[in-house]
């Protein structure tokens, strides 16, 4: 089990679900741990983490919010950018201010982050980065289209800024969690979502400690349910029963 002893780490969506766990992880191994959240009200009494609240879709103050936390501690030695937020909608009469605002707090708001304890960690060549993606990149659902985009450009951006920064000694991974009843997992089974297969279904705890073990490994992707990692392949070997599964999945709206 990685420790993380004296180290500055900060945790978006910290407040529930993956990000919360994320938190009390990296304070359980002994990180200062900064949990921002919208609605950070949660945190305030929870031992080992510093609550800030802050709305990620606002950029700048996010942005800020980072700056700070390093003009006061010295440097920040992890960021986990794990706030995300999902609605489905049908792609049929959509406007382009719903895919926005999936994009700011999904995709944006974790380019911000990333972009700006880049220059720190590269400058020391030490840090770690940790943008959470989804298994359903690899494997689209009808009515999710903004949700797949922003974690779809999310992982390719991630991606390749970890091929740009690892011989840095910097490393940026990003997570596929596989599917986890957080409350944005709950909620997508609440719509009528079909419960995934039980390969794919991974709790808070094994996405945390499967996070944390892999921060600074050689690996990009950090695959907590290697299964999901498989559909890819299906779609390739046996296209029909790919789309058959697919579309028996497909969320309601």
């Amino acid at each position: 089990m990685r420790r993380f002893d004296g180290q500055i780490a900060i945790v978006t969506g910290a407040a529930s679900g993956i990000g919360n766990r994320i938190a009390l992880d990296l304070a359980a191994r002994g990180a200062r741990v900064f949990g921002v959240d919208v609605q950070a009200e949660p945190l305030y009494e929870v031992p080992g983490i510093t609550a800030l609240p802050c709305d990620l879709a606002d950029a700048e103050a996010y942005r800020a919010l980072l700056i700070g936390i390093e003009n006061d501690c010295g440097r920040v030695d992890v960021l986990a950018n794990v706030a995300g937020i999902d609605e489905p909608l049908s792609a049929v009469g959509a406007d382009t201010a719903f895919y926005r605002r999936i994009l700011e707090v999904n995709f944006f708001a974790a380019v911000t982050g990333t972009l700006t304890v880049l220059p720190g960690m590269t400058a020391r060549r030490r840090g770690c980065v940790l943008n959470c993606s989804s298994d359903s990149v690899h494997s689209p659902i009808a009515h999710e289209s903004a949700y797949v985009a922003s974690k779809g450009a999310l992982s390719a951006f991630t991606e390749s800024v970890a091929l740009e920064v690892r011989s840095l000694n910097v490393h940026v991974h990003v997570l596929y969690p596989g599917f986890v009843e957080s409350p944005l997992g709950t909620r997508s089974l609440e719509r009528g979502m079909k419960r995934p297969p039980r390969a794919i279904v991974r709790t808070t705890e094994q996405v945390s400690a499967s996070a944390l073990d892999g921060l600074g490994g050689r690996a990009i992707e950090i695959n907590a349910a290697r299964a999901a990692a498989l559909t890819p392949l299906l779609r390739i070997l046996a296209p029909p029963l790919y789309r058959r599964l697919m579309a028996g999945r497909s969320m309601p709206i």
